[in-house]
């Protein structure tokens, strides 16, 4: 976890963190307590580092890499399988203006956190916002994994949900299924574009096994 603190404090100190390490470290370690949380099976620190690993490697594309890192920390800060609606997302990005706020991240910085956080409810992003693209193509980005990938992901889901009957789990994914098909493109940054045919392609599968 030494690594994953470095990256925190990293991109923390490249937002405009103004807090001391010991301040800026506890943050991190508050957040990684939240994705250590054992009800999560997908939402873990291996998604964290995984959807960390896709900003970094195409930071190049947009203007403030630093608030993507730090929205991709927040986004699942806050993950309650019992929440209704985008209460999660909401609650995940009001925990990151309060820990980028105490730690002197500038306001503008933390409230393009937030706003990023909030993204992530829908995946629906405008045209021209890059940081948005981004965190939600590295979000998305399991979608366009190998069948047996995508299988272990859902696989994943479904025991985040394991309290709901699974009458009422088939009903509730599919309509989640079925949003992420009706966005206009899953990617939208031109380096991950290539996943949007394996995305859909999945996608449709597990739907379609969904369904009666």
């Amino acid at each position: 976890m030494t690594e994953l603190i470095e990256r925190w404090r990293a991109a923390m100190r490249g937002a405009g963190a103004t807090a001391d390490d010991r301040t800026l470290d506890r943050a991190g370690g508050e957040l990684l307590t939240r994705w250590w949380e054992p009800h999560r099976h997908y939402h873990t620190v291996r998604h964290l580092t995984a959807v960390l690993d896709v900003v970094d490697g195409y930071a190049t594309q947009v203007g403030r890499p630093d608030l993507v890192r730090l929205a991709a920390w927040c986004h699942d800060a806050v993950y309650d399988p019992r929440a209704g609606g985008d209460a999660n997302e909401r609650n995940s990005a009001a925990l990151a203006g309060t820990l980028l706020g105490r730690s002197g991240v500038p306001a503008a910085g933390v409230a393009e956190v937030r706003r990023l956080v909030l993204l992530t409810a829908g995946h629906a992003v405008a045209a021209d916002d890059r940081e948005g693209a981004l965190l939600c193509d590295a979000d998305l980005a399991i979608l366009a994994a190998p069948p047996q990938a995508y299988d272990a992901y859902a696989a994943a889901i479904r025991r985040e949900y394991a309290h709901v009957p699974e009458p009422d789990y088939r009903a509730g994914r599919a309509r989640v299924l079925a949003s992420l098909l009706a966005l206009p493109a899953l990617f939208r940054l031109p380096p991950l574009a290539a996943g949007e045919a394996p995305a859909r392609a999945n996608l449709t599968r597990e739907l379609a096994a969904l369904l009666p």
